[in-house]
This record gives structure tokens, sequence and C-alpha cells, in this order.
């Protein structure tokens, strides 16, 4: 289980979510065993529209089987597609403990799920994906069922006629953080679409840790090790964290220099944060 809390609390500890497409469920079990933090069955971009039904009774059927195992990307609600999963949702016994929800434009997307699941809604992970979502990312971001937001790059590119890449994209990233940052909600990078490019992959996964996103998502498993070794704290800056805030608290919990550098207040947060993501993905 990946996403755990209360209303009050919510953690979500996922490095990499791994999106496998519902029309395909030979690869449900490959993916399941791949290794993300949080395996998304697809209900939207990935499933053709004659293929829709078939895709959401085979997703709903693999939920019924591991509960806490998977998640569900829904169509947006917005549309007929994702009327019809609502509703299937709705009469389900079993429901997934995440559903993912694509082109979310105003946090009262978020209320119709809320309000139609009921008590036993999963959390929410909306995806920004529109520039109109981008003006609403903070209300959205601050919504009591929403685990955490996922930027939606590839609409988001073609809604602006630019290139799906990390310069043309930049500011609508560092938007999406700064609204998880202020309600305290990770955020997720959208996929990286070049599958052969590891070298690319592993620079962009590097670039969306640094400004601040806390996972990446993955079209293919052979992905997670390249998003893995971005965004999971490795041993060196374990072993720093638990140094600094020993010194820290050596220190009487006040500046004091360490490795060459003032250590004070801000830093012991960072460390803190960085030590409790490691703690959380060894008990996950």
């Amino acid at each position: 289980m990946h996403v755990k809390g209360t209303k009050e609390a919510i953690v979500f500890a996922a490095a990499s979510l791994l999106f496998v497409p519902g029309s395909r469920p030979d690869r449900f079990a490959k993916a399941y065993g791949a290794g993300a933090g949080l395996t998304v069955i697809d209900l939207e971009d990935a499933v053709a529209a004659s293929d829709k039904d078939s895709a959401r009774a085979a997703a709903l059927e693999a939920v019924a089987s591991a509960p806490q195992g998977w998640a569900i990307r829904i169509n947006s609600v917005r549309t007929a597609a994702g009327i019809r999963d609502l509703a299937a949702l709705i009469d389900a016994e079993v429901l997934p403990a995440v559903l993912l929800v694509p082109m979310v434009e105003e946090a009262g997307d978020l209320a119709v799920i809320a309000g139609a699941l009921g008590e036993p809604c999963p959390q929410l992970i909306p995806l920004i994906e529109t520039p109109r979502g981008l003006r609403h990312a903070l209300a959205i971001a601050g919504h009591p069922k929403a685990a955490a937001v996922m930027f939606g790059g590839g609409d988001f590119s073609g809604e602006l006629g630019v290139e799906m890449a990390w310069e043309p994209l930049l500011a609508a990233r560092q938007q999406v953080v700064l609204a998880c940052a202020e309600t305290r909600k990770p955020a997720i990078d959208v996929p990286f679409i070049r599958l052969e490019d590891e070298a690319g992959l592993a620079e962009e996964a590097a670039r969306a840790r640094a400004i601040g996103f806390s996972a990446k998502a993955a079209i293919h498993p052979a992905q997670l090790a390249a998003i893995h070794a971005a965004f999971l704290p490795s041993e060196a800056e374990v072993a720093e964290a638990r140094e600094a805030l020993a010194a820290y608290e050596a220190g009487g919990g006040q500046a004091i220099r360490f490795r060459g550098r003032m250590l004070e207040a801000p830093f012991i947060i960072r460390y803190r944060a960085l030590l409790a993501r490691h703690e959380e993905q060894a008990n996950a």
C-alpha cells in the first residue's frame, strides 16, 4: 500500500508509477511484478474507444483480486466514458486503493467523484493537463481526497503547441510543484516517452527531482530503474542526512558548520524529509 494515512494526513510514498493499458490484461501480471511504487491500469489514453467497456471490466476484475495493489486511471468525468467508469465504480464491490483522474480543470471535478463514491472513495491523483487546470492547481492539490498531483505533459504540450520536452514545459512543471508544496502534497512528473533514450530518461528524472517532484511515471518496466535511481534516496544521501542531524543536535539545535557549509533549520527539514522517505520505502 503506497497511499496511507487519514483524512488529516495523507502520505504518498511511491517514487514511480507504471501504466499498463486496461485493454491488455495479458500484461497486468508482468506490470504488477515490475517493482513500481504504484501500478496503474489505464482506461484513458492507452485504450481505444471500442475497447473501453472490456478494459473497464478487466481492470475491476484485477482490483477485486488485489485491491491494495492497483490504481486505475479513469477517463475524464467530463466525458461519457468517464461517467461510465464512475457508474461502474459506484456498483463495484471492491475499489482500488487509488484513482487517477485525468484532465482535471477545477477542484469540482474531484468533488464529483468523492460525492458519487462517498466514504469508500479511494485517494485521488488528479492530472493537471491544461492551462485552465494549471490556473486552478492550488485548489485541485488542496482537495482533501487528493493524495498527490500529476503533471500531464503530453496533453499540456499539445495545448501549447510545443514539443513535449523539458524547456517548453518547465514553467508549468514549476507551478505544479509550487501548488503541491503549499498544500503538502507530492508532485508526480509526466512519463518520458522516448523509450530507447536511457540517458535522456535519467537526465529528465534527475531534473524533475531537482525542482521538487517526488515521483515520475513510467510507460515501460525498463524505465523504473532510472526513475528509482533518481528519486529514491541513495545510501550516500541517507548517510549524510544522518550525520547532519547528529551534528545539528550535538550543536544544540542551532546553526553550525557542517562539511564546509552552514547547517541550519531549513536544511534540517530537508534532511528529515529525506530520511522519512527512506523509511517509507523501506517499510513499503
